[in-house]
């Protein structure tokens, strides 16, 4: 294979380069070609369902099971703002996904939101993404969930704290050697747990909703009574409940970097999306009524106060009997299981574009011979996240993870308007509904979010900025180097 071809899209003379600084400014014919264009190297295996099951296999995770007492209990306990606010959560994470989608239809190149930030802004920003989603976002988040899914096991089987790390450590390794062998198996192995791990979460919310006696109380005025009494305001509360359900949406955003990889991304791309957040919301929504519907308010209440936050745990042993607590940590296992494997799958994508783009390890922008997947970014990023789980803990991890992210999702969403102007004639199959103010609307939101995590977790905070810092030197490091090979070249 020939290594200097640009698979991403992007001009392969160093981003640096006089000539190619030339090119961003003014946009020619072939940019736009080479930025639109449908050849690749990889495999399209991926369509709908598979592009739907990469979003739904990451987002729904452990969070759907515990994450609803969160959410109420800084509602002031309030039902029906709680459900508000996982609705504007899933709303907020559609409008986003449809701002990738228009993105991705566009430019339907493997690396997702590095080739758009470096479009928009510059390719430091760009890279700076990726090297952030190197060095925290994905691994962090795959050693979040392996260390989530051996706690299960934890509390059924009584692992230690160290049993619970060296399996974790042993799944993110499983899942790695099998995403080697190429994305049609892992993409099939993506569509069977996304669909076996939607049994008993379905089971659990029939039995709920048909099952269930309780007539919850969704009017809010209880939450302007809590609020007044603890010097609060609804909106401030709300803002941070959003925080916590956001949390259980993490992962819209992964599915762009398989681009390359999907049949018909024009239309599979937004299609996914639409269907995989929109469902996600409506399953979350109707998992955290189907709660209210079984348990009284009272026990929710008992339960969040003394630390039980398992609420759809309480549930399932109500309305299923002595086999709802097997069958609850079933569904979780598989829940989690798709997200680690989603995740394996995707991120490695976005570090091969970093590669090819001229500015990280070469290695990183090869593919196997024969599996067509860039090996070598997938099992670097098994070291990091191995690391990791020796090093943070859960919590530690997921806070992270988050505060990093935000911030580039804001400079995506942005870059929406700005490469409209900057390629008007680009065709866009899709676009963002509402545009320009649901874009306005979801970047607010956003900032106003990071300033918020940042100002609670300052320490995560500013790792969050550190580490792009950090980016920033290694892409100058890169670009002298490629200066001065072409210098050399002539």
């Amino acid at each position: 294979m020939n290594d200097e071809r640009n698979l991403t899209g992007i001009n392969p003379i160093p981003i640096g380069h006089p000539a190619r600084t030339a090119r961003h400014s003014e946009p020619a014919a072939s940019k736009v070609a080479e930025l639109t264009s449908n050849n690749t190297e990889f495999r399209r295996e991926i369509g709908v369902f598979g592009g739907v099951s990469v979003i739904g296999g990451i987002m729904i995770g452990s969070g759907i099971f515990y994450l609803g007492a969160y959410v109420l209990q800084r509602t002031g306990m309030n039902s029906g703002l709680a459900l508000i606010c996982w609705i504007l959560a899933g709303v907020i994470s559609l409008f986003g996904g449809l701002c990738y989608a228009e993105l991705g239809c566009a430019m339907p190149r493997a690396g997702g939101s590095v080739i758009y930030l470096n479009e928009a802004y510059h390719p430091v920003v760009g890279f700076m993404s990726g090297f952030t989603n190197f060095l925290i976002g994905g691994p962090g988040s795959i050693a979040a969930v392996a260390i989530a899914m051996m706690t299960v096991f934890q509390s059924l089987l009584g692992i230690s704290n160290t049993g619970v790390k060296v399996g974790a450590i042993v799944l993110i390794i499983g899942t790695t050697i099998y995403n080697i062998y190429g994305v049609k198996l892992a993409s099939t192995i993506q569509n069977i747990s996304m669909v076996a791990k939607l049994v008993p979460i379905v089971l659990i919310l029939g039995a709920s909703l048909f099952t269930g006696t309780q007539t919850p109380d969704l009017s809010t005025g209880s939450a302007v009574t809590y609020a007044s009494q603890h010097n609060d305001n609804v909106f401030g509360m709300m803002a941070l409940a959003i925080v916590a359900a956001l949390w259980a949406y993490e992962g819209w955003t992964n599915l762009n970097t398989v681009t390359e990889e999907m049949r018909n991304p024009k239309r599979n791309l937004p299609l996914s999306l639409i269907i995989g957040i929109g469902g996600v919301t409506v399953l979350y929504a109707l998992f955290n009524y189907g709660i209210m519907r079984v348990l009284p308010h009272e026990t929710m209440v008992k339960m969040i106060n003394s630390g039980d936050v398992y609420l759809g745990t309480a549930v399932a042993r109500q309305v299923l009997g002595s086999t709802g607590a097997m069958v609850i940590a079933i569904g979780m296992v598989l829940a989690m299981f798709g997200s680690l494997n989603g995740m394996t799958l995707a991120f490695p994508r976005m570090y091969y574009a970093m590669a090819k783009e001229g500015h990280f390890f070469q290695s990183f922008g090869r593919l196997h011979p024969v599996h067509r997947t860039p090996v070598t970014a997938i099992i670097v990023q098994c070291v990091i996240s191995c690391a990791l789980v020796l090093m943070r803990n859960l919590d530690q991890l997921t806070n992270l993870v988050v505060l990093s992210s935000m911030l580039f999702n804001v400079l995506v969403i942005i870059a929406v308007p700005i490469l409209r102007r900057k390629y008007p004639h680009i065709e866009r199959p899709y676009k963002v509904w509402f545009y320009p103010v649901s874009v306005i609307i979801v970047s607010a939101i956003f900032i106003g979010l990071l300033i918020q995590g940042a100002v609670d977790d300052p320490v995560n905070g500013f790792a969050g900025l550190l580490v792009p810092a950090a980016g920033a030197v290694v892409y100058w490091i890169f670009d002298r180097k490629n200066e001065r090979e072409e210098q050399i070249n002539g």
